[in-house]
């Protein structure tokens, strides 16, 4: 038997408790893991509120990152006492996840923790560090370089915003943070940002050019902060776009790109292929701030994760929460 916090539909709705789960019923999959830490994301915290029907298979175990220790596995790549982590694949939404003391997973979602990290600090970085990586390594391998301009960081307090501004600022990138909350400012100049812009700027409707301010956007936010983003990128520049904190819809012109030459680059974390994963966290295992991790994470046990997931849906915290699932 192990502890998971588990979801399950009823007629009125959903009902979502930590309980102990026998370990024959975990789903297929290749290899064992004994779970360290996980943490919330902004997906977990939709699935356990409800607040979007993110949960596509039933009873659900919620978690989209885990990082712990092979047990068994029959996968080539995996031997007992490795240490592994995984960020997506669905799990969490259509295979049983990381909010769980055991997880059984095919292999070919797993990479091996990087030595520079432990468990813990892996999942401080989790899902949103690594997608961060990814917006980082897009902007970069476009070209964007620091003598071009500063790149604008929006939801800057959030998983992926706050990784990001310390990777921007290590590769040598003029960081702006995009936030509503004015008494971050320390934390976000902590990170690495030189600048911090109030999210009301951008959070309403704007004209389809304005004038030209950043060399690259990394975008959690989408919406009219994605359309102002775009709308201020220079010639030439380039915005990744990864999230939808503000809304899934793009109400934008096509003015910043065929008169710019502004790039719209869709940045996809779930099932992005295993290269640039390793890519990602080499970059993450190089260049984050130790420092930067132990500032993003604040550590919660399993227990405390439900009651999280709603403080997180209703915006009260800044960085991350990483889940201790035998605490």
């Amino acid at each position: 038997m192990f502890k998971a916090i588990q979801i399950a539909k009823t007629d009125e709705g959903q009902r979502v408790e930590l309980t102990e789960i026998d370990e024959a019923a975990l789903p297929e999959g290749d290899v064992l893991v004994d779970v360290a830490f996980s943490t919330l994301n902004f997906k977990d915290g939709l699935a356990i509120t409800g607040s979007s029907p993110v949960v596509r298979t039933w009873p659900m175990v919620p978690g989209i990152d885990l990082a712990g220790t092979v047990r068994h596995s029959d996968h080539a790549d995996f031997k007992r006492g490795d240490k592994v982590v995984l960020n997506g694949w669905g799990v969490g939404e259509t295979h049983w996840g990381g909010l769980s003391q055991v997880a059984r997973l095919k292999g070919d979602w797993l990479i091996k923790l990087p030595e520079a990290f432990n468990e813990q600090q892996a999942m401080a970085i989790g899902t949103a560090g690594y997608t961060a990586t990814l917006c980082v390594d897009a902007l970069v391998d476009f070209g964007i370089t620091p003598d071009q301009g500063p790149v604008l960081v929006t939801g800057a307090t959030g998983g992926v915003g706050s990784v990001a501004i310390s990777l921007l600022k290590k590769a040598g990138f003029s960081v702006t943070a995009l936030t509503g909350k004015p008494d971050a400012a320390d934390y976000l100049k902590a990170l690495g940002a030189d600048a911090v812009l109030d999210r009301a700027t951008m959070s309403e409707k704007g004209k389809p050019l304005q004038k030209e301010v950043w060399a690259g956007v990394v975008d959690t936010a989408g919406s009219y902060t994605l359309a102002n983003a775009c709308a201020q990128t220079k010639y030439g520049g380039a915005v990744a776009a990864c999230g939808l904190a503000q809304g899934f819809d793009l109400p934008a012109t096509v003015m910043p790109f065929i008169l710019r030459g502004v790039a719209l680059l869709g940045v996809d974390s779930v099932m992005a292929p295993k290269a640039p994963r390793l890519k990602a966290w080499a970059r993450l295992a190089r260049d984050l701030d130790p420092a930067a991790i132990e500032t993003i994470g604040q550590v919660i046990g399993l227990g405390e994760a439900i009651a999280a997931a709603s403080r997180l849906m209703s915006g009260e915290i800044k960085g991350r929460y990483i889940v201790d699932v035998n605490a």
